[in-house]
C-alpha cells in the first residue's frame, strides 16, 4: 500500500506515517522510485499506534510496547512502564483539577468581588465632597516637601529636577 492509502483508511496524516517511521514504530518498504510501500497490517499497527498516543504514552514508550503486542506476551517491566504512565496522568489529572478550582475561585470572586479579595473595595477611591471640611484651614507641610499649589497660603516649593534645572 503506497503512503496515501495508508493514511487515509488510518485516518492520519502520511506526515504521521513519515514520523511514526522516524521513531521506529513503523516500517515500509521503498519503491525503485524510492516512494514508501507499506504491508496491509500497517493500518492495523497504525491504529493501534493512535491507541497508545490517545492513552498519552510517549513514541519511546510505544516502542517498548510493540513487542508485547507482537508476541501477545508482557513482561513485568511493561506492567511497570504502563502503570508509571498512568501515575504520571494522575498527578497531571490532579494537577489540573487544582488549577481548575483555583479559576473557578477567582471567577466567583470577579462575579462577586468583596473587600476580602479586592483592595479596590476596602477603601473608597474618592470621598464625597464635605463643604465643612473645605472651609478648614489646611496644615503647612513641612521638611522641604512640596506642598500643593499655595494651600498652605505660601508660594508652591520645587524640589529635584525642577528646582535645579532653575538654577542656571
Amino acid at each position: 500500500m503506497r503512503i496515501g492509502d495508508v493514511a487515509h483508511q488510518a485516518g492520519v496524516s502520511p506526515r504521521a506515517l513519515r514520523y511514526y517511521e522516524e521513531q521506529g514504530l513503523l516500517t515500509s518498504e521503498r519503491t525503485v522510485a524510492g516512494q514508501r510501500v507499506y504491508p496491509v497490517s500497517a493500518v492495523e499497527r497504525v491504529r493501534l499506534i493512535q491507541q497508545f498516543f490517545t492513552a498519552g504514552l510517549a513514541s519511546r514508550t510505544i516502542l517498548q510496547m510493540l513487542p508485547c503486542v507482537e508476541t501477545g506476551t508482557a513482561s513485568p517491566e511493561v506492567f511497570e512502564v504502563l502503570e508509571a504512565e498512568r501515575t504520571r496522568i494522575s498527578a497531571a489529572m490532579a494537577d489540573l483539577a487544582a488549577a481548575r478550582d483555583a479559576l473557578d475561585r477567582m471567577i466567583e470572586i470577579a462575579h462577586h468581588p468583596t473587600p476580602e479579595h479586592c483592595p479596590a473595595l476596602r477603601e473608597p477611591a474618592w470621598v464625597p465632597y464635605d463643604p465643612a471640611a473645605a472651609a478648614e484651614p489646611v496644615p503647612a507641610m513641612t521638611g522641604g516637601a512640596p506642598s500643593a499649589a499655595g494651600l498652605d497660603g505660601g508660594e508652591p516649593t520645587h524640589t529635584g529636577a525642577k528646582a535645579a534645572a532653575g538654577r542656571n
